[in-house]
């Protein structure tokens, strides 16, 4: 059995991305990064999710990109759009892009992988139902995969075989696309978090606020869907309105 490294962050891309893994018969191993974002309930949820998928070995790799700023999710001087998707024609780069963070994954992936012997990473970035990241479209995974086999001694030195693989599963579903998917396979929904700005209810519970731009297209891919979205929102117990 092939060892993958998996990304997973908790929200529900990952976690169908690490059950397609599973599916395809990789032994996997998982790392989550507490980054200093204001959405760390999520960092939770991966740890839950690696639990569930009985992973061989789970990180929860710490570093602090508020050091930089420069998104929502980072800043706390920064307020979190709400109700806005689409609202720009798709064509601005949205302030909850934390600037390099994918590459940032990516690279701790890669060193992860190397240490363990594993050729496969794989990675939920969707290029479709998205907010306009630069580092979810596809022309992004390739290049890394290229740099993956030139910037370490274990891609060069199976140079002329199999080097590194970026997996990306998702990348041209739709939301509704990859809930489908993660269904068929068990995905444990509940367990999820994918909410930018979520409050604390009276019972100690992470609730989703419902309005940013993950929740929205969540709300929207269960919607299409016809399923109701398992996690709780502010106001409304859970709901997939």
């Amino acid at each position: 059995m092939k060892n993958a490294i998996v990304l997973v962050s908790g929200g529900l891309d990952s976690a169908t991305a690490l059950a397609m893994a599973v599916a395809g018969g990789y032994g996997c191993l998982t790392l989550s990064f507490d980054y200093g974002q204001r959405h760390a309930r999520e960092i939770a949820a991966a740890a839950e999710l690696a639990k569930h998928f009985k992973v061989r070995e789970h990180i929860t790799q710490t570093i602090d990109l508020r050091a930089f700023g420069g998104s929502a999710l980072t800043d706390s001087a920064l307020a979190v759009p709400k109700d806005s998707v689409g609202t720009d024609g798709g064509s601005a780069i949205p302030i909850t892009y934390v600037p390099a963070r994918n590459t940032v994954f990516l690279s701790f992936a890669l060193a992860f992988a190397e240490t363990r012997g594993a050729f496969d990473i794989f990675i939920g970035v969707n290029a479709v139902d998205y907010s306009g990241y630069p580092d979810c479209r596809p022309e992004f995974i390739e290049a890394f995969g290229r740099l993956a086999n030139l910037a370490t001694r274990a891609g060069v030195e199976r140079a002329g075989g199999e080097g590194y693989r970026i997996h990306a599963p998702l990348i041209q579903m739709s939301k509704a696309q990859i809930i489908r998917k993660g269904l068929e396979l068990g995905v444990p929904f509940e367990k999820t978090h994918s909410c930018y700005d979520p409050v604390t209810g009276p019972d100690g519970r992470s609730l989703s606020c419902g309005h940013c731009d993950s929740c929205l297209i969540r709300l929207g891919g269960f919607r299409e869907v016809g399923v109701k979205d398992p996690v709780g929102y502010v106001g409304q117990g859970t709901s997939s309105r």
